[in-house]
């Protein structure tokens, strides 16, 4: 029998309430991805972070990460590890050669994307610990998240990670990792390259945590701020789904 993942898919549109005003209405579908045809990639869950907020954030969300990581894996999902500039740490490993080796498949011409602004100001990099400025501080992937050299794959170009699933016959991508507002939308591998690309993608909308700073607009607190990107997610560029359907998926 072949396993699927079984998603209750959360988007928003626009439409009007009982008075007839505009307002954005959530719509929730339920759906299967088939695991052969499914991707679960983790955007730069680093080991160090330069905000001392970020690796606080983190932390909690590291034991149900690598939950989802097993879970998926068992199921014939492809785990793709995508810590930006740590190649150099994954050189010569299985599972960065194994991306490497695949066969360049070309992306179509990527489509024209509505790109509203976002609804949080990060303008100050979006810490709210203080610290001054943003440097380098990881180096690898957190080790708290498994990687198996023997089917996972490792890296953190677009075109690479598109080739290797794409290759594999795979259309449809969930993306966890940080930062919503940042990584997780912009990077090459990510949210909006994947979309304009033609794949199917979803967000793990609870593993997932934003770069913002409360003394910031819209001026609310940090979770708050994060439930906003997740929902300007939705309404823009992709659904969002929960880790617990992946774990469900397995029963």
């Amino acid at each position: 029998m072949e396993k699927a993942l079984r998603l209750d898919l959360r988007t928003q549109v626009l439409g009007h309430d009982p008075k007839g005003r505009t307002s954005w209405q959530v719509v929730q579908t339920p759906a299967a991805w088939p695991a052969e045809q499914t991707a679960l990639l983790l955007c730069d869950v680093w080991d160090l972070h330069w905000s001392r907020g970020a690796n606080e954030r983190l932390a909690p969300l590291l034991p149900r990460m690598g939950q989802v990581v097993r879970v998926a894996r068992s199921l014939g999902v492809r785990i793709v590890h995508a810590p930006s500039d740590t190649m150099a740490f994954y050189e010569g490993m299985p599972a960065r050669q194994r991306v490497q080796a695949a066969k360049s498949v070309e992306p179509p011409t990527p489509a024209e994307r509505e790109d509203p602004p976002q609804p949080v100001d990060a303008s100050d990099s979006g810490t709210d610990t203080g610290e001054p400025t943003w440097h380098k501080a990881w180096s690898r992937q957190h080790p708290a998240i498994h990687i198996d050299q023997e089917r996972d794959g490792i890296s953190d170009q677009g075109r690479e990670v598109y080739s290797f699933l794409r290759g594999e016959g795979r259309n449809r991508l969930l993306i966890m990792g940080v930062h919503t507002n940042m990584c997780v939308l912009n990077r090459s591998f990510a949210i909006k390259q994947m979309v304009k690309w033609g794949m199917e993608v979803a967000l793990l909308g609870d593993l997932t945590d934003t770069m913002y700073n409360p003394a910031r607009s819209p001026y609310v607190s940090h979770e708050e701020g994060t439930r906003l990107v997740v929902e300007y997610i939705e309404k823009f560029w992709c659904a969002t789904a929960l880790s617990e359907d992946v774990l469900r998926s397995a029963d």
